[in-house]
């Protein structure tokens, strides 16, 4: 695999449109070895343009019309950073994001699209919506539609731009307007005729059927302001629209115009080879480009037609290998939604419809989606026939996972920590078992704390963080405050550049997560090895108190301040299983720090724990047992991330599980179904476990939510034998 090659060359694909989808793809297929990838996109997935009318229209649901970024960067062993992209520097061979981050390539690609914003008509941007990018008005489209069934809303829509494109969407948003219950009114305004961009026929069959449909067209109208229920024209006239949708023309993203490179009417100027014109190396392909060669439409089929051309044409500008020539097609098939379940053909002079054609443009887009989400999974290892005793029974098991579910089982680690002699130390407090060691110094609790963690996304800022916040749970738990930290790096083998720029980006996002907490980033140590490990010591400073997790009391109320399945996610993410959307949640809120609800929950908790490698379960019953005292769960008030029971069903779970059930059993788990492996699965940046006194257990909740922080009350600890744990 390509993993086992040194890497030399970074390849940045900027944005997450169709010509760089099918890239991943056919790079996954085919990888070049030395190469790491880079996606750049604000989020985990991206529309497909094809599908959207049927989406709008109610022949689609959310997921058929979405690709799966996280999927597809996975299969083709890319890193994925979801963030958006604000401007490039081609002579620093650079990418800026929004966040300051700054994204090193040596060949890169640009397929960003197009937007249909229209900021300069006064109340656009509060009152409407642009038909692009299409994942921003598929979200806004399907509020408008629940706002409808809901009796909210009535049936005007007001469309600007009669293009094909305009004309499209009023008769699918028409359709769906009277599948809710109501009756359309859908206006398209056009500055000048609409449909020019299509023959006689065609135009007189969508004209047609828009009429039919409920539409009307006013032609040699300019738009002089929308209102929150309706649009005003330059001559007066108001047309009531309890929603406003753009469709008039293509805007280039303002990333176009900070990209450096040179530019015609905002687009990407780019040569016969997709190569951005006096620029080696770097490529655009899709809506944000103009091919000086032969000029086109921006039209979704020119995108795909040129993807397999940009994919042999980056590898050529990694291996120096010759560039090929994009010659895109003069005429072609257009395929126009009618609303219902019926399309129009045009191409050349004719044109037809029929439901046929709403058939075989259905074919189409499915067969097109599927070729992107049905992806291979991660190829099996080869079992020898001469092999080791035991070795068969361990490649069986599930893959080895990152993050927390690559700890070592919690038996195994507690055998081994029993067999350590007693501290002779007067200054150090605490010995193996509690979630930090303390130390005594100079008058005041230190406590430190040491955490590594295998990576379980390519993203080395996104791991860097998570591991940070992950180690310095320890150190919340027990009431101190971060003070210095000692980074440690395992870094996949590499070029002496590519090693400058990781390590660029991973201090740089060590350091400013440190001092946002208080800790100071003093040294550490890197040596290169088989695949990216991150790892912290931390020390932190107790003023007051420090809470152990052995200081429970009968009665005490047990809080929890983040949803649990976090093991199942990345372990199912790491085989392209999990949904994008869901894997970027949990990622988002891994990367969220806990400090806040320490200091919420520190001058009430008996004692407190942050919730890891061994689950809820391993570490309650670590509580539970520490007072002498038994514990009760109520599985009806324990959270889960978003995905994890459907995951559950399919089969995923973390490698971890098996030992962590063995470790900590739960009585009545038996009936708890999906939610039993929930309980032992080990977690990555996990919440904290708090043991507080029930009359207080109220108010911290609303201080935690208020914090921002998804806080129940999951049990509580009462007399009973000593780290016994009951569900109910």
């Amino acid at each position: 695999m390509q993993a086992d090659f040194p890497l030399t060359r970074d390849l940045v694909l900027v944005g997450g449109g169709h010509s760089h989808a099918l890239v991943l793809r056919m790079w996954g297929m085919n990888p070049l070895p030395g190469v790491r990838v880079t996606v750049i996109n604000p989020g985990p997935v991206a529309a497909y343009s094809g599908m959207l009318p049927g989406h709008v229209a109610g022949h689609y649901t959310e997921e058929e019309l979405e690709l799966d970024l996280v999927k597809l960067a996975r299969f083709a062993g890319a890193r994925l950073i979801m963030e958006r992209a604000v401007a490039m520097d081609p002579d620093a061979r650079r990418v800026l994001l929004e966040s300051g981050r700054e994204v090193a390539f040596d060949v890169a690609s640009i397929d960003v699209g197009i937007h249909s914003e229209m900021p300069a008509i006064k109340g656009f941007s509060t009152f409407a919506v642009g038909a692009k990018p299409l994942d921003q008005f598929a979200k806004r489209w399907r509020a408008h539609l629940a706002d409808l069934r809901a009796g909210d809303k009535n049936g005007t829509v007001a469309v600007i731009g009669g293009g094909v494109g305009g004309v499209e969407l009023a008769l699918t948003m028409a359709h769906a307007v009277k599948d809710a219950g109501k009756t359309p009114k859908i206006t398209v305004i056009d500055r000048s005729e609409p449909l020019k961009g299509v023959n006689k026929a065609s135009r007189a069959k969508l004209l047609g059927a828009l009429a039919a449909a409920g539409g009307e067209v006013i032609s040699g109208a300019e738009v002089a302001e929308i209102k929150a229920n309706s649009v005003t024209l330059a001559d007066g006239q108001n047309i009531d629209a309890a929603l406003c949708v753009g469709v008039a023309g293509a805007v280039p993203h303002e990333f176009n115009a900070r990209s450096g490179l040179a530019l015609e009417a905002g687009f990407i100027r780019v040569d016969k080879h997709l190569q951005a014109e006096g620029r080696a190396g770097i490529f655009a392909a899709g809506d944000c480009t103009h091919m000086v060669a032969t000029p086109r439409p921006k039209a979704g089929v020119f995108a795909v037609r040129a993807a397999p051309v940009l994919f042999a044409n980056l590898r050529a500008a990694l291996t120096g290998g010759a560039l090929k020539a994009f010659k895109p097609q003069k005429h072609y098939l257009k395929l126009v939604s009618l609303g219902p379940k019926s399309a129009l053909a045009e191409r050349g002079r004719w044109a037809f419809s029929g439901p046929l054609l709403w058939l075989w443009k259905d074919r189409i887009d499915r067969k097109f989606m599927a070729m992107l989400k049905d992806l291979s999974a991660m190829a099996r290892v080869d079992i020898p026939v001469e092999k080791a005793l035991g070795l068969s029974e361990m490649l069986a098991e599930k893959p080895l996972c990152g993050g927390c579910g690559a700890k070592v089982g919690p038996g195994v680690l507690n055998d081994g920590l029993c067999r350590l002699p007693a501290i002779a130390r007067p200054d150090v407090i605490s010995g193996p078992g509690d979630d930090a060691a303390v130390l005594a110094v100079g008058g005041v609790r230190q406590v430190l704390t040491t955490d590594h963690l295998r990576a379980f996304t390519n993203d080395p800022v996104a791991m860097t963080r998570i591991t940070i916040l992950h180690a310095m749970g320890d150190v919340w738990a027990m009431g101190a405050e971060p003070q210095a930290a000692l980074l440690s790096l395992i870094l996949p083998r590499q070029s002496e550049t590519m090693q400058a720029r990781i390590m660029e980006e991973t201090l740089s996002a060590a350091n400013d997560l440190l001092s946002e907490t208080g800790a100071a980033l003093v040294g550490g140590h890197t040596t290169m090895g088989s695949e990216m490990t991150v790892g912290l010591t931390l020390t932190g400073l107790a003023q007051e108190r420090v809470i152990g997790v052995d200081g429970a009391k009968a009665g005490d109320a047990l809080i929890l301040t983040r949803p649990l399945g976090s093991g199942i996610l990345l372990a199912a993410e790491m085989q392209g299983a999990a949904n994008g959307k869901d894997v970027a949640q949990l990622l988002e809120i891994m990367q969220l720090s806990q400090g806040e609800a320490a200091k919420i929950l520190r001058p009430f908790a008996n004692a407190m724990t942050d919730v890891t490698g061994f689950g809820l379960a391993g570490h309650l019953r670590t509580m539970a047992k520490g007072a002498g005292l038994a514990a009760w769960l109520d599985a009806d008030n324990i959270s889960v991330y978003q995905g994890v029971r459907e995951l559950l069903a399919r089969g995923h779970g973390s490698a971890l599980t098996k030992a962590n059930r063995a470790a900590a059993p739960v009585n009545g788990a038996e009936g708890l179904g999906w939610m039993a492996e929930v309980l032992h699965d080990p977690q990555t940046a996990g919440g904290f476990l708090a043991a507080v006194p029930a009359e207080r257990t109220e108010q911290l909740i609303l201080d935690l939510k208020s914090a921002g922080y998804p806080a129940s009350c999951v049990g509580h600890l009462e007399a009973g034998e000593a780290g016994r744990i009951s569900v109910g």
